[in-house]
């Protein structure tokens, strides 16, 4: 019981220390807005390009796997037919494939899921950028994801005018 009050107390206090603090940061003439960060990150057109280059890659590790899957078949198919004096051989080689498949497929999930997350974080560190750009350049003492606001007005929303600097910076620099 004890618990459960001392828990509220710290809620209560720690509810009041967070509207104090966007009191004064509204109080001091400060502008909140929000926007949409999936959205952005989602529709940035840089996103969606990385987005094809990896699943091209993706594409082409899968034919590469594909011919050593033919080929792990070929052998199998083989091995059927031979007298048991070659067997031996035969599936040590068939084992052999198996392992390389194995690591084949270990060795492209990692290398394609590491170079998903540096995409991932090379964008969100240029959406971090634009946001603060924007945010000092019109004056905002708080820009805020909307999955944190229960209520925004639709004129507070800079989820478009964010990725629309993006996209325009990004179609720049493609040229």
């Amino acid at each position: 019981m004890r618990s459960a009050i001392s828990g509220a107390i710290a809620i209560l206090f720690l509810a009041s220390i967070f509207l104090g603090a966007a009191n004064a940061a509204f109080a001091a003439d400060g502008k909140i807005a929000h926007m949409d960060l999936t959205k952005i990150f989602d529709e940035y057109n840089k996103t969606k390009d990385l987005d094809k280059q990896l699943e091209n890659k993706g594409n082409a590790k899968q034919t590469e796997r594909d011919k050593l899957v033919a080929e792990i078949k070929k052998l199998k198919d083989e091995l059927e037919l031979m007298s048991d004096k070659g067997k031996e051989a035969k599936q040590t080689a068939i084992d052999d494939k198996i392992k390389k498949l194995q690591d084949f497929d270990r060795e492209s999930r990692d290398a394609l899921r590491k170079e998903r997350d540096d995409m991932a974080r090379q964008i969100l560190k240029e959406i971090k950028d634009t946001i603060d750009t924007v945010g000092k350049k019109d004056g905002y003492s708080l820009i805020l994801d909307s999955r944190a606001v229960l209520y925004g007005k639709e004129g507070d929303d800079l989820t478009n005018s964010i990725l629309k600097t993006l996209n325009d910076k990004y179609a720049k620099g493609k040229r």
